[in-house]
């Protein structure tokens, strides 16, 4: 580790120490039915939502935390694993899971590494970097996560517990935690989604944005990517620099979408308020929000664009697909298109009993649907299968009674972005919704020892200072 780093790090560790008060404890271990401690709070997914969530209880001294992740040390999140743009698509100086902490943000952390001068000179953050950094930014707060674990189900405990299969290694093991944050990204609570169109096709045909495609598999080949957002792009273009002998993007809409709502949206008070709003104004804005879909940097065109056999078709939604030889035919509105091979970049779709460890209790999630009927002129299917989140983003019950401890189940994802806007999968949102989410956690987990403080502060009974009393002589006739 270079000096450099070696002083921000020490600079972290005092700026925490300075900014620490109140650091008093106040949570007390709470026994499970294994008889060993449970966890105060369990957070799976050790992306930098998940690593955000965790600091930030830290901060409040809930430091009885575990993160688990399926993936190995690294490789958590999109990063390096399916994501496939050069760079994030977020200016440089928006701020992410640092918390407001100097020390801890990108650019100190970059201006340790390259230098201050390479920091002037950067124009967006490249995805390794990005990654990279969020290694360090775990070790510097000292996160613990468990790598390789994979989250089966979620069940009720004795106590008002929560229990958690895991699986690690092979072996399969119960932990038990007052409460449960998602921090599972894009598919939390659903899967990548394959247009009906072509869910039929075999896998050697036909893959998912998500998967790992073996790119170098697709020199000399014709490629359809299905979809029109930047992740479709970044496919596109990666296919192209592959050596694919044609890259074909069908976008279904009759113009691209070129505006990027985001930005737009990225002010403090849309970002920390929104979810205040009503379930009208919430769901007219996401709705339009969702719909307009996100518009792309010019780089991620200009990326594609330079290929001369890159091809762009608007206003092509596949109508029909099937293999023909040994190819894919796509019919659209246009014509045919011809793909050795074809990658949908279509998005992610909600449907609970997808997720396996929201399987047993999916039926009795509420979702968006369940809770507000929009006008006629406003109506989405899509949009109203979303989870209808309470203010700490837990999950509801449709049947009240039902399932009750899922509110100690807190959806930290994509999927939250109906009830809160963007928050788990959001960069820019991260210094308004981690506190939010952190604030609802030790908010129930204060009420849920009600009773205990209560006694606590009854016992009480620590002078603040020591005073001397002089005796009084009362004499008679003195």
């Amino acid at each position: 580790m270079s000096s450099a780093l070696i002083e921000l790090e020490a600079q972290v560790r005092a700026d925490l120490a300075r900014t620490s008060h109140p650091n008093a404890p106040w949570l007390e271990p709470k026994p499970a039915p294994n008889g060993r401690p449970a966890l105060d709070v369990l957070i799976v997914g050790a992306g930098q939502s998940g690593l955000a969530t965790a600091f930030g209880l830290m901060r409040s001294q809930v430091t009885n935390i575990l993160i688990l992740d399926k993936a190995e040390e690294g490789k958590e999140g999109p990063w390096l694993s399916y994501a496939r743009m050069h760079t994030l698509r977020s200016p440089k100086d928006f701020t992410g899971p640092d918390l407001d902490i100097p020390s801890l943000t990108y650019q100190s952390w970059h201006e340790a590494r390259f230098g201050k001068q390479d920091w002037e000179n950067l124009d967006l953050i490249p995805r390794d970097m990005w990654a990279e950094y969020l290694l360090w930014f775990r070790r510097a707060v000292g996160l613990t996560v468990r790598n390789g674990c994979e989250l089966l189900e979620i069940a009720p405990a004795k106590d008002g517990l929560l229990a958690a299969t895991v699986q690690s290694a092979g072996a399969v093991e119960t932990l038990y935690a007052r409460k449960i944050v998602l921090a599972t990204g894009q598919e939390a609570m659903g899967n990548w989604t394959v247009p009906e169109s072509l869910r039929h096709l075999p896998a050697r045909r036909c893959a998912r944005t998500s998967d790992p495609i073996d790119f170098e598999t697709l020199e000399g080949q014709k490629v359809a990517v299905i979809g029109a957002g930047a992740t479709a792009f970044d496919n596109a273009a990666t296919a192209l620099e592959a050596g694919a002998a044609e890259v074909h993007l069908l976008c279904r809409r009759a113009e691209i979408q070129l505006v990027q709502p985001y930005r737009w949206l990225t002010f403090r008070g849309f970002l920390r308020h929104f979810c205040d709003l009503d379930d009208a104004w919430r769901w007219r804005f996401m709705r339009a929000i969702l719909e307009l879909r996100e518009g792309f940097p010019q780089a991620t065109y200009d990326r594609c664009a330079r290929f001369a056999n890159f091809h762009l078709h608007e206003g092509s939604p596949v109508e029909a697909a099937r293999e023909v030889g040994n190819a894919v035919e796509l019919r659209t509105p246009h014509g045919i298109v011809l793909a050795d091979f074809v990658i949908c970049g279509t998005g992610t779709h909600i449907d609970f009993a997808e997720r396996r460890e929201l399987r047993s209790f999916a039926d009795n999630i509420a979702t968006w649907a369940d809770r507000y009927r929009p006008p006629e002129n406003e109506r989405n299917a899509h949009l109203g299968r979303y989870p209808y989140l309470a203010d700490d983003y837990a999950l509801t019950e449709r049947v009240p009674g039902k399932t009750p401890w899922i509110s100690d189940i807190h959806l930290f994802a994509f999927a939250s972005t109906m009830s809160f806007g963007p928050s788990g999968s959001s960069i820019n949102a991260m210094t308004t919704a981690i506190p939010k989410l952190v604030y609802g956690l030790t908010r129930g987990l204060f009420r849920a020892d009600l009773e205990r403080h209560w006694r606590s502060f009854k016992a009480y009974n620590v002078p603040q200072a020591v005073i001397t009393r002089q005796k009084q002589a009362v004499e008679e006739g003195g």
